[in-house]
């Protein structure tokens, strides 16, 4: 009986109007202390409002829960949620960094467990974005949006140096941040850096492991061994270390199964008619023509030899055919060439391989003039025979 009216007393005491769900679990954090509302600090300290602190509190309570089996507020109380003394602290040190009062209400409301992350963690870490990196407080600001879960987790600061230097600008590393803040989760020296100096070791440049990154296959932050993996098997798609495909191999290899691989090399050679040399060469030439799905390149092939007339074998020869959009470049660009032809507007001898190498612009302002209305409805023709 005595442990319950512990319980109890500050549940009674509290204001009735608190109706919050989030404040009912935080009053039961401490018998001693005053009872806490998560909800109304949220309003009160940081400028939301209710709406938005109702909703930023529930999303403390569920990412909360989550990281114990224990019942949510219990965890909350764990992570120093049952006060305002960690919480104040917290916002000291983003106002010390420079952000206004809108740039913190708008960090805790993308990150409300920021709150409960230790000011002795997160304050060397909060000024050395500012003092070893020099960001400024726009630019930790938006930093933080994105980034403060890892913030609150490790020592973000020498990866953030490290990928600053990899792409050149803290907004390059921040626009390839936001498709994954977990770049800045692995570790640095032990992954990223092993896996780093072995694809410079393949003749990758800083620029060609950037673009990898910015792909989604995140080759960099994978377990070394498996890097190590896909390096060789990029090297028996007949791609070269140096070569300048081998980039686009271990992109292939990095998000294609071997099965996959070796059914996209099946499924050319039989639709093809081509040896296994001859498929192999347009590999090499192109390795991303195996990240297309069958049905894609059925379509591609069909369309190059039933509508264009070209054979397998100049195919094989020219694979950045394949690589061409169906609806966006292959097919306009053959509607043009047949009315130009039709015309006598163009040189029979020039290839279609040539005319889908002219950019967009320069191909409109020299090819299509009178004739677009003509192509555009050809266009529409074929597209709906397929």
């Amino acid at each position: 009986m005595l442990l319950l009216r512990t319980h109890l007393l500050p549940l009674l005491r509290a204001d009735s109007r608190l109706h919050s769900p989030i404040h009912h679990r935080a009053c039961l954090l401490s018998a001693s202390a005053a009872p806490f509302s998560l909800e109304e600090y949220l309003v009160a300290a940081c400028g939301l409002d209710q709406a938005q602190a109702h909703k930023t509190a529930q999303k403390a309570f569920d990412e909360a829960s989550k990281y114990s089996k224990k019942k949510a507020f219990e965890e909350l109380s764990f992570f120093r949620f049952n006060s305002t003394s960690n919480p104040d602290a917290v916002l000291a040190l983003l106002s010390g960094v420079g952000l206004s009062r809108t740039d913190i209400a708008a960090v805790v409301a993308a990150d409300p467990l920021l709150l409960r992350s230790s000011p002795k963690n997160i304050g060397p870490r909060l000024l050395a974005l500012r003092d070893r990196l020099g960001l400024s407080a726009h630019q930790i600001f938006h930093f933080l949006l994105v980034g403060s879960r890892a913030l609150r987790g490790c020592d973000v600061v020498p990866k953030i140096e490290f990928f600053i230097s990899l792409y050149g600008s803290f907004e390059k590393f921040l626009a390839v941040m936001k498709k994954s803040y977990r770049i800045v989760q692995s570790d640095l020296e032990r992954v990223i850096k092993p896996n780093f100096m072995l694809l410079r070791q393949c003749g990758l440049s800083v620029r060609d492991i950037a673009q990898l990154w910015c792909c989604k296959e995140r080759v960099l932050t994978f377990n070394p061994e498996h890097v190590k993996e896909l390096v060789l098997r990029a090297e028996e798609l007949g791609v070269p270390r140096r070569s300048r495909m081998f980039r686009q191999a271990v992109s292939v290899v990095a998000n294609s199964t071997k099965e996959r691989v070796a059914a996209r090399l099946k499924f050319l050679k039989r639709t093809l008619g081509c040896y296994n040399s001859e498929v192999a060469t347009a590999v090499s030439k192109m390795p991303t023509i195996l990240g297309l799905t069958e049905e894609c390149l059925h379509h591609k092939i069909q369309f190059l030899i039933n509508e264009v007339g070209l054979e397998p074998q100049y195919i094989m020869q020219r694979p950045a055919l394949l690589g061409y959009s169906l609806e966006k470049r292959l097919v306009p660009r053959h509607c043009v060439m047949k009315v130009l032809l039709a015309k006598g507007l163009l040189d029979s001898n020039r290839s279609f391989y040539t005319l889908l190498q002219y950019g967009e612009e320069i191909f409109k302002l020299r090819f299509y003039g009178s004739s677009h209305d003509v192509c555009e409805n050809l266009f529409r023709c074929f597209l709906s025979s397929i």
